[in-house]
């Protein structure tokens, strides 16, 4: 085949892509009939396809990623300015880009001291992963292995991971999993498991039953995202996040925070857990950190747990015996540089808090027209719309109506997300993540495709 593109005619592209692309999510049997997607640019708020339509992106990317906007020309020239003077060289050694953003990063987190780069979400939670089996050997002759996560959350594609994997969909036909990872309920009060005055507490009194059962002497970690992403972005109750750092605390369990989609400004602060007052042992981060322009991955733990790796210099398993090859590369703090500072220069903190309040505000009024629409639940601009067939016994609605909303969007050229093969039953919710320059204009259009969408779909 021949491998020179035309950049005028994009039927080569179409069909290397077809021929040999193997695409994420998705079934491919329809590529059999129909072109791929090929997104070819990216300015602020929209892209634009191979034919050439716009869309305006309502999920930053796909999987809420790109947080500064398409098209930011000094990340680009940093990233290359910094692969000329220096690409790559593994991190047992130390990088200029390196060491500035584990700094400003550190500047972000008080109480945080010490960051390990690797090159996904899903590493950087595999890394917190061993460095708490680790520490168990260490300090509690193996015993305090064990790991909790919460059904409905989603800690990444690897074997591992999703052995901390609370969406049984993602999970199912993908087992045995590794041992020493056990679930602990979700906290979705649309959703509760009993009545009561004060669902939070509840909820996270539901995690101290799970650690009396498995005896608080064998649980060494607790592993939860701030706000549910994929399950269903689910804010958790009042009184929720202030009951767990107590409970772990109480148990000597560490507090693991997966920041994966909610750090770096997606909540309207740096990071989701700062919006509950906690004070977690690991925090890991990836998609934001340099909004898709370069790969990187963050796992940021203590001083105190630092300690624990150096504290017998003479024992050669005494270390964290581990590395991430592509931890290395300079691209991505480099990216991760001016993505913070464009996030500081440009307010886009703030923006987020008011815009994420305007996303918020009209798809509660649109919850005033379409019965279909349960409840509205978010932080920031990261928001969800669980639909429902039922208001009054919230069955939930048919996933292939949802995923019809879903397509009239894009259609109408504005792209927005749902929850997809994550929860058997419940892949009901519409998910909302707009980069953090959004105007109020984005957020306006964003809600009226979706208005028009639920109107033709449910005829409301």
């Amino acid at each position: 085949m021949n491998t020179t593109f035309n950049p005028n005619d994009l039927t080569e592209v179409i069909e290397a892509d077809r021929a040999h692309l193997w695409h994420h999510l998705m079934q491919h049997k329809a590529l059999e009939t129909t072109d791929p997607r090929i997104i070819v640019e990216g300015c602020g708020m929209r892209v634009w396809d191979a034919t050439g339509k716009e869309h305006l992106d309502g999920v930053s990317g796909g999987v809420w990623t790109v947080n500064v906007g398409y098209g930011r020309e000094r990340i680009a020239n940093a990233v290359r300015d910094q692969l000329i003077t220096m690409n790559y060289f593994a991190n047992s050694a130390g990088s200029i880009p390196g060491s500035r953003f584990a700094s400003m990063l550190i500047d972000k987190m008080p109480g945080m001291s010490r960051v390990y780069y690797t090159n996904s979400g899903s590493e950087a939670n595999e890394k917190a992963f061993k460095m708490i089996r680790q520490i168990a050997h260490k300090r509690y002759d193996g015993k305090k292995h064990k790991i909790l996560y919460r059904e409905r959350d989603y800690h990444g594609s690897t074997l591992a991971t999703m052995s901390a994997g609370g969406q049984k969909e993602r999970n199912a036909q993908y087992g045995p999993f590794a041992p020493g990872f056990v679930e602990v309920p979700h906290c979705l009060e649309y959703r509760a498991q009993v009545e009561t005055e004060n669902y939070g507490e509840w909820a996270a009194d539901q995690i101290e039953a799970v650690i009396l059962r498995e005896g608080p002497d064998t649980v060494g970690a607790l592993c939860l995202e701030p706000v549910t992403a994929g399950g269903g972005v689910i804010t958790p109750p009042a009184g929720y996040w202030q009951r767990v750092g107590e409970i772990c605390k109480k148990y000597e369990i560490l507090l693991h925070i997966d920041e994966v989609v909610c750090g770096v400004g997606r909540t309207g602060t740096w990071f989701g857990y700062q919006q509950f007052g906690i004070q977690p042992d690991f925090v890991t981060m990836a998609k934001g950190v340099a909004s898709g322009y370069a790969a990187i991955a963050c796992m940021v733990t203590t001083e105190d747990v630092f300690e624990m790796f150096k504290d017998d210099a003479s024992d050669p398993l005494n270390f964290f015996r581990d590395i991430s090859t592509f931890g290395g590369c300079t691209a991505g703090p480099a990216a991760a540089i001016e993505n913070m500072h464009i996030i500081e220069e440009e307010g886009l903190l703030a923006n987020t808090t008011a815009m994420g309040g305007r996303l918020v505000a009209n798809l509660n009024t649109l919850a005033e027209k379409h019965e279909v629409i349960g409840q509205v639940r978010g932080l920031g601009l990261f928001c969800g719309a669980e639909l429902v067939s039922d208001r009054s016994t919230k069955e939930p609605a048919p996933e292939k109506m949802v995923q019809a909303v879903v397509a009239d969007c894009m259609a109408q050229g504005v792209i927005i997300g749902a929850t997809n093969r994550s929860l058997p039953g419940f892949n009901n919710t519409l998910c909302f993540s707009p980069a953090l320059i959004s105007t109020e204009s984005d957020i306006d259009e964003i809600t009226a495709a979706v208005d028009a969408a639920l109107g033709r779909v449910f005829g409301t």
